[in-house]
């Protein structure tokens, strides 16, 4: 038997059920929940919405058709460079998949003869590819044309656009290019990556998209028109970043890394390996080579952490937060808060030394396929203290006040479930969100807005049965939540109860 949900049923509307007769083990709580952005801009349409129907003049009138009529602007082309920035990509994994043991076979002559092959055919594949590669906009959606045998068109309805970001990796960098990378709602992965344009193009094109799709900032707000764009006119000046919330020091970036367990443990391992090779006298190629690889992998998240978010700034654009980091790949990521599901506060061990902790968000549909959460918008403040952390969360979720959230622990009898760790646990419902508390080593406060819970559960697995306990979660469509963790029985199902009646009343309200 596990502590795993069980199949739903409708919860009473009265307080708890009479003791001994439990409800299933997982009891839907909710009522009809409006889908994963309701509330924002009414009805989701469907995924191909604007194909099979012309567009109201009222939502392209900032934007034109071009002169002679069509359906849209003319198609526009990716950056000329492409191609070669995706060559040398290219070139790099063809060098790493020639082993050492190749060279020394072949000889430089030949070695250096096969790469350049094998980099030419890649340069030509790419610029076959930029060439069949095109977008535009038609009315609110982006449509990506790709494919020279096999023809692909991906429309992108721009209502259900939840985040954008301007990533420019290392070569883009050096040659002033960047890549424009779209979240969509159910998206399983990062849609229309168009690589590579100009940074002020990319930058334009991510205004005009979010204006598009409603999330209009303050220099488009209401009584200020999008300028009108007519495609081969000259380029309008981008817009400021936004009001300046916060900018991570990069000394506290660094110093926060040496606070981790990898950190810690790094002399150790070198130990280890010193006294390993003095015992047994092994030199070899294969030894350096395996003990550097396994140095490497200690240090490699730390050191990604680091150069990830330095420079770390964060911005108040009207309904988005603008965030900018990175070192060796910059990344400019534009959030929605309406989008914003849940925040967490998490106090590493050796942070509290520091007084530090970390913020993260979770947003509605960014995709969660990326095997490398690198990828993923959820930072909000790498590290920094709580008066810092309580003004960021404050603009994230308005009237909530991270340094005043007081939370009820678990009865008593929770000691036999966590000996340690029971005052760790907490939950309370406030007036904006539903907070709980989990974690005795590392601390994690998680803050829920009772408009974005999908749904209420209650668990109970066998243990909590005989102990009269149960958990309650409630579920985003981000898909974690929060969880109050081994509430009292009847509390359970009246927190439940309160949680389903709060977030029916925060969907419903205009």
């Amino acid at each position: 038997m596990s502590d795993g949900p069980a199949e739903p049923s409708t919860v009473p509307p009265v307080g708890p059920p009479p003791h001994g007769q439990m409800p299933p083990a997982d009891a839907a709580l909710h009522g009809p929940v409006p889908p994963t952005d309701a509330g924002l801009h009414g009805p989701v349409p469907p995924t191909d919405a604007g194909l099979h129907g012309p567009v109201p003049p009222a939502e392209h009138a900032a934007w034109p058709a071009p002169p002679g009529g069509g359906e849209g602007e003319p198609r526009q082309r990716l950056h000329p460079l492409s191609p070669l920035l995706h060559g040398a990509k290219s070139l790099f994994v063809v060098i790493a998949g020639l082993s050492w043991s190749t060279l020394s076979r072949v000889g430089f002559g030949w070695f250096a003869a096969m790469v350049g092959v094998l980099a030419l055919g890649a340069t030509v594949l790419s610029v076959i590819s930029w060439y069949n590669t095109g977008y535009h906009v038609v009315g609110r959606e982006l449509r990506v044309y790709e494919g020279l045998l096999w023809r692909r068109t991906r429309a992108i309805p721009l209502e259900r656009l939840q985040a954008v970001e301007v990533v420019r990796p290392l070569l883009a960098q050096l040659t002033g290019l960047a890549e424009l990378r779209l979240e969509v709602v159910g998206g399983g992965k990062t849609e229309a990556p168009l690589a590579y344009l100009g940074v002020a193009d990319a930058a334009r094109l991510r205004e005009r998209l979010l204006a598009l799709a409603g999330r209009v900032t303050q220099q488009t707000g209401p009584g200020h028109a999008a300028p009108a764009v007519v495609p081969g006119a000259a380029a309008p000046p981008v817009a400021a970043p936004g009001r300046p919330l916060h900018a991570v020091r990069n000394q506290n970036l660094l110093v926060s890394q040496l606070l981790t367990p990898q950190a810690f443990l790094l002399p150790f391992g070198v130990a280890f390996v010193v006294v390993q090779f003095v015992t047994a006298g092994s030199w070899s190629f294969v030894a350096v080579a395996s003990t550097l690889t396994a140095m490497a992998g200690v240090l490699l998240q730390p050191i990604r952490r680091v150069l990830d978010d330095w420079n770390f700034r964060l911005a108040r654009d009207g309904g988005t937060l603008r965030v900018h980091n990175g070192l060796l790949e910059t990344r400019a990521q534009t959030v929605p808060l309406a989008r914003v599901q849940t925040v967490r506060a998490t106090w590493p061990l050796l942070w509290r030394v520091k007084g530090w902790l970390r913020l993260r968000l979770e947003v509605a549909g960014y995709s969660v396929a990326e095997a490398d959460d690198r990828n993923r918008a959820d930072r909000l403040l790498p590290v920094g203290d709580l008066p810092t952390a309580t003004m960021i969360v404050a603009e994230v979720l308005p009237g909530v006040r991270l340094d005043t959230l007081t939370l009820s622990p678990p009865p008593h009898r929770t000691r036999w479930l966590h000996p340690l760790g029971r005052r760790a646990l907490g939950a309370e419902l406030f007036e904006e969100v539903f907070a709980t508390r989990s974690g005795r080593v590392t601390r994690q406060l998680v803050l829920v807005p009772y408009a974005r819970i999908q749904s209420v559960r209650v668990v109970q697995g066998p243990v909590q049965r005989r102990l009269g306990l149960a958990s309650v979660h409630a579920d985003t469509a981000g898909g974690s939540g929060a969880t109050a963790q081994d509430r009292d029985l009847a509390e359970a199902w009246a927190m439940a109860a309160e949680l389903n009646a709060r977030a029916h009343q925060a969907h419903t309200q205009p």
